[in-house]
This record gives C-alpha cells, structure tokens and sequence, in this order.
C-alpha cells in the first residue's frame, strides 16, 4: 500500500476530502516522529505500541571479507503488536 492509497482509503472511511485526508495523514506521522525523537512511548490501544531503543556501539565481521568493522551506537525504533493486531494475524476476532 502507498501513501496515496492510503490516504484514498482515510478520505472514504472519514467521509473526509482528499486535502484534510492528506493533512490528517502528514499530522498524525509529523506527531509520531516527533515524540519517538523524544524518547516517548507511543501506544496505541489493541494496536500496538512504538518505542525507542539505544543499541549499544558493537564489533560485526563483514561476511564478504571476514574484516571485523565498528558498528557505531544508534537509536532504533521497536515496534510491539497489541492484542488485537496478534489476534488479527491469527485469525481470531
């Protein structure tokens, strides 16, 4: 699914013009950036929940050459399914 498809989808369910769908959809990914560079849980009920994690620097070995290489400390986002998303993918109700 595109972006554009997604916001045609928003525009139908909403009853929302194509322009405040877009809005809504720019919104709604402008407050997620912002609050995760935050360090903040983003939790949605029966979803799922959006958390940032510090990985620690750390020595790999590149698989080509064998040469270990320093992969530098980052921050990456978790994402954890809620209750009714892992039932979703069961196919329960």
């Amino acid at each position: 699914m595109t972006k554009n498809d997604f916001i045609h989808l928003i525009s139908a369910k909403a009853e929302l013009n194509l322009k405040q769908s877009a809005a809504a959809y720019d919104s709604f990914l402008s407050v997620m950036k912002e609050k995760l560079q935050a360090g903040e849980r983003v939790s949605f009920i029966g979803f799922g929940s959006f958390t940032v994690l510090d990985k620690p620097a750390r020595t790999a070995r590149n698989p080509r050459t064998g040469k270990s290489i320093k992969v530098a400390a980052k921050k990456v986002v978790k994402f954890k399914a809620g209750a009714e998303l892992k039932n979703l993918k069961k196919g329960k109700k």
